[in-house]
């Protein structure tokens, strides 16, 4: 359920944003992430990661962004959640990316 809600936030902000910022899509596509985030992980582990101490920056801009885009801002909502998010998320990507340098490394993925 975790990940289904997850993947229809995902789409339903990408949607949003090609749609010139539709603010009811992307705060749909937000309630949608955050909830599958917390069927995920669990309440207190999501709780605990976006309010421990050095990511408290990033947590405030990423909620504030939400609730920007539920008042409507959509664009300057935007603008704060993604700064969040890649303030939260900063340790996460050198994993990522070492993920996606070894499917280099799959026969099938080299020759595509």
């Amino acid at each position: 359920i975790g990940v289904g809600l997850v993947g229809f936030g995902l789409f339903f902000v990408l949607f949003g944003m090609l749609l010139y910022f539709d603010s009811v899509l992307l705060a749909f596509g937000n309630i949608l992430f955050l909830s599958g985030l917390v069927f995920i992980i669990g309440f207190r582990k999501t709780f605990t990661f976006f309010f421990q101490r050095p990511k408290l920056k990033g947590t405030s801009f990423f909620l504030g962004g939400v609730l920007i885009v539920l008042m409507r801002w959509p664009l300057l909502g935007m603008l704060l959640e993604a700064y969040g998010f890649i303030t939260l998320f900063r340790s996460f990507f050198p994993v990522a990316f070492g993920f996606l340098g070894s499917l280099a490394n799959i026969p099938v993925l080299s020759k595509v």
